[in-house]
């Protein structure tokens, strides 16, 4: 298997680098906070069952109290109006799970207005620029968002009118929804903009682009480590039967 050999030589030469983006689950994650009436998701937490002690003395292990949405995170079809039809994670095909990476770098623009959003335009002169956007590739918008993955306040950057943090338009995700993507991934606490409950229609990405059967990454870390074109992304969401989405753990292929 010359391919396979070839992949392991240029991991072990240092040639192909294996590059975490998956944020460290812990209670303090920062997760997604819905305003009333709505119900929200819990935080992480472990509970005990054994610690090698007389309920186990020679083994520790816990339960774990989560969320399917909840740190880095796949969102799969099921989990919007929209795509009710789709996925559910257990049913996503490996195939789609794994794909080039496409990074798209606005953290000058982020810097300077975090409800920045995409626009159709910014993916044209992507593609003016590095031709168009592979089959299966999964789309990284990158932000410097991950930045504040340890401070839920400024993770949020909510103010009295809700949260502010960069997403994607309802043009730029209706083009992202017939584009030949896997899924968009962000760093984000989700795929949407904080403002984008008063988007019409509301939450964009998540309507356009779960409604195509596609999905969502999110809370990714280390994005600055890949190249704009050139790394594959592979995601590993938990086959929770049924599920809407599943912590993931995410890892990315990058040529040194």
């Amino acid at each position: 298997m010359p391919a396979i050999d070839a992949l392991l030589t240029a991991l072990t030469t240092g040639e192909v680098e294996l590059v975490d983006l998956t944020a460290p689950l812990t209670p303090e994650t920062p997760i997604l906070q819905l305003p009333a009436p709505f119900a929200n998701t819990i935080p992480m937490s472990l509970e005990v069952v054994s610690d090698f002690d007389d309920a186990g003395p020679a083994w520790g292990w816990n339960n774990i109290h989560t969320g399917e949405h909840t740190g880095t995170h796949l969102d799969a079809p099921v989990h919007w109006a929209t795509g009710r039809q789709g996925y559910t994670v257990d049913a996503i095909p490996p195939s789609r799970l794994i794909g080039p990476a496409v990074v798209l770098d606005l953290t000058a623009e982020v810097a300077e207005n975090p409800d920045f959003v995409l626009e159709p335009e910014h993916f044209e002169k992507h593609v003016a620029e590095h031709g168009p956007l592979p089959e299966g590739a999964w789309l990284v918008f990158r932000t410097g968002w991950s930045a504040f993955n340890k401070d839920a306040a400024a993770f949020a950057n909510a103010d009295e009118h809700g949260p502010h943090t960069p997403g994607v338009s309802p043009e730029g995700a209706q083009w992202l929804a017939a584009s030949a993507i896997t899924g968009f991934a962000v760093e984000t606490v989700g795929i949407d903009a904080g403002q984008a409950g008063g988007m019409e229609p509301p939450f964009p990405a998540h309507h356009f682009l779960l409604g195509a059967n596609k999905f969502g990454l999110t809370q990714l870390q280390n994005v600055d480590r890949l190249p704009v074109t050139g790394a594959v992304i592979v995601a590993s969401p938990l086959p929770i039967v049924g599920g809407t989405g599943s912590p993931a753990r995410v890892l990315a292929f990058v040529p040194a």
